[in-house]
């Protein structure tokens, strides 16, 4: 893709994420501090501001671009705020991505963060009987484990995926998480630890299902141009360090027919009227758009950042972004093509198996992880000559996220 519709990664930060049970804004303001301190950028030199909404944290919350430009200090800068779930994230980065490529600004910050309750997501407050995922918590009491699993237990009767597939996903996540300073959770464990877990959501059990989690990640973008005339002002790379850049962000809704359930429904569309080389399942669809757009495909990738939910979705998503064929993971697993030192390491940072959801921050931490991957900068975690990054996320009610990174 040529430059006019690349944008470039000048800073990334985040805040370590865990149970710190403070305001979401702190953990925001300290990543957007490191994001800009990584950019070698003072907070005025920002334009405008892209901030990912959390539901659960009141107004400001709501709010979350001008909650964290008040923080910051008021400069005038634009803002903006997005709430997409767990997409919010690209959502915010696309708002800055087009911003930048518009020519409406030069340089923009990209902010999300979160604080959340103990235990497994609730409901959102209230009465709504017309809504889905009220009536899914109150009607079916399907919280979201029951979801994984659902999914897990379509994987094992379509493909054989086995107990020990799911867990061997875990151990490789945890083994990953180890080296990197921002994961909650830095232990490794075997395959027997994972599977003498307590069982959440059979087949899913308690260190298969990621956590809630406090945390906030933050991104400094800018123009190509903008960049190139910042080089040799230090981090933003006038040393040795490689320039990266967003190639693309598909932020796609799924097509009919949608024939596989989606959270949070419990029904999809029929495909009996549509031919089935039609049906493009959802999650295959989003990083299939980041790919068109950018110009490159899943051949061309070094590493992924993908939505482990639970490890047995990670499985979903090696087919969903095009490391293999329908039905292949396992077997891609299984030969350790998705661990570090392998063909194409999956989840270099630990995933969200590490992490936890920090809702807001997830796909900007995602994001991070590629940028400081595709520049040689994961101590420890190192992915082998990372050249291209793709990342793949998924909000409630059909949105897509992925984003396409490249040095």
């Amino acid at each position: 893709m040529s430059d006019d519709r690349r944008v470039a990664v000048l800073g990334a930060g985040m805040h370590p994420w865990g149970k710190w049970g403070r305001n979401f804004v702190e953990y925001g303001v300290a990543a957007a501090r490191a994001a800009l301190a990584d950019a070698d950028l003072a907070w005025r030199d920002i334009q405008y501001v892209a901030g990912a909404d959390t539901i659960r944290n009141g107004y400001p919350g709501f709010v979350a671009g001008a909650t964290f430009a008040q923080a910051l200090g008021w400069t005038g800068a634009r803002v903006s705020s997005s709430y997409a779930a767990c997409a919010s994230g690209a959502a915010a980065l696309a708002n800055a991505r087009a911003h930048i490529l518009a020519g409406l600004c030069d340089v923009a910050l990209v902010v999300g963060a979160d604080t959340t309750p103990k235990g497994f997501f609730a409901p959102v407050g209230g009465e709504r009987r017309d809504d889905p995922d009220w009536l899914r918590f109150h009607l079916l009491g399907a919280t979201n484990p029951t979801y994984f699993a659902l999914y897990a237990r379509r994987r094992m009767d379509r493909f054989g995926a086995t107990d020990e597939d799911f867990a061997q996903v875990k151990v490789k996540n945890a083994r990953h998480g180890l080296a990197n300073p921002y994961a909650r959770y830095r232990k490794e464990v075997t395959v027997e630890e994972v599977l003498g877990s307590p069982m959440v959501a059979d087949p899913l059990r308690l260190l298969e299902i990621c956590a809630t989690s406090d945390g906030g990640a933050a991104l400094v973008l800018s123009s190509m141009d903008f960049a190139r005339r910042h080089l040799g002002r230090g981090a933003a790379g006038g040393g040795p360090r490689p320039l990266v850049g967003v190639a693309a962000v598909a932020t796609v809704t799924p097509s009919y027919p949608n024939t596989v359930i989606e959270m949070p429904n419990f029904a999809t569309d029929s495909g009996a009227v549509a031919s089935s080389s039609s049906v493009v399942p959802f999650r295959a669809s989003i990083a299939r758009a980041a790919y068109e757009e950018a110009g490159v495909g899943p051949e061309d990738v070094s590493m992924a950042e993908v939505y482990d939910l639970s490890s047995a979705l990670e499985l979903d998503w090696y087919e969903d972004i095009g490391l293999c064929g329908e039905g292949e993971a396992e077997k891609l697993l299984r030969e350790g093509a998705t661990t570090l030192g392998g063909r194409v390491p999956v989840n270099p940072s630990g995933g969200l198996s590490c992490f936890g959801e920090a809702i807001p921050a997830q796909a900007i931490a995602q994001v991070c992880e590629s940028v400081w991957q595709l520049r040689g900068e994961a101590d420890g975690r190192q992915v082998e000559d990372a050249r291209v990054a793709v990342t793949a996320n998924q909000g409630l009610f059909g949105h897509g996220s992925s984003v396409l990174l490249v040095r």
